[in-house]
């Protein structure tokens, strides 16, 4: 008998290790998105306003967008506009 199975493992990496901001940013995506929420439009909420409350706490996305700051993840966004469509 194999000692492993047939099924597909998943891995995710580990909240603590998130520090980019563009990983942050696709974990709060995917995390809003799980709960059926509009993420561009949640995320751009907890841009505009500050309020934490725009994002999920599913998965702790709301504690982990609050590693880093506003200002990061519109940068993150421009740089990410600009490689592409620059």
């Amino acid at each position: 008998m194999d000692k492993y199975n047939d099924e597909t493992m998943k891995f995710e990496v580990p909240k603590e290790n998130m520090t980019e901001p563009k990983e942050i940013l696709l974990y709060v995506y995917k995390a809003l998105k799980e709960k059926e929420y509009e993420p561009i439009n949640q995320i751009i909420g907890y841009i505009l306003s500050g309020d934490p409350t725009y994002i999920t706490s599913h998965k702790d996305a709301r504690s982990i967008i609050k590693k880093i700051e506003r200002d990061e993840i519109l940068e993150e966004i421009l740089k990410e506009y600009l490689k592409y469509n620059g």
